[in-house]
């Protein structure tokens, strides 16, 4: 059992996906994405939140806290669901409540505007696709 929690979805951004790791622990999410899940997580690389850096030194404060958990929620989908499980046109509803769209065209798959770069890395407690961009929910 406690090998299992090593690779937990946390374990794994905070070894891959740093910045999304800090996100996550200034949020107050650790707790949340070390649960039983099983989630979906699209989780944006380093270079996906270089690009936005200025919104994402703004949503590290304490103060932005909410707004931040609102963010990280909304690149979150209750389930386990694989690549091959993503359909297109398909809307996910996110843990935030709003709706992301899958498309899929000649084999590339996208998540809202954000192009998936790799896929089905298994956590113990879900599935992690990496995406190429910070996804933002409609306010």
């Amino acid at each position: 059992m406690e090998n299992e929690m090593q690779n937990d979805i946390v374990a794994i951004a905070t070894t891959s996906a740093k910045t999304l790791a800090a996100a996550v622990q200034a949020a107050g999410l650790v707790e949340t994405l070390q649960g039983d899940g099983p989630f979906t997580v699209f989780a944006p690389t380093d270079a996906a939140f270089a690009a936005i850096q200025s919104d994402v030194d703004q949503l590290l404060k304490p103060e932005s806290k909410s707004k931040l958990a609102k963010i990280l929620t909304y690149h979150v989908v209750s389930g386990k669901m694989t690549a091959a499980d993503l359909e297109d046109g398909q809307e996910l509803t996110t843990v935030e409540g709003g709706n992301l769209e899958v498309m899929i065209q000649d084999g590339k798959v996208k998540v809202g505007n954000a192009n998936v770069v790799a896929t089905d890395i298994i956590a113990s407690n879900g599935i992690i696709h990496v995406i190429d961009k910070v996804l933002l929910p409609k306010d």
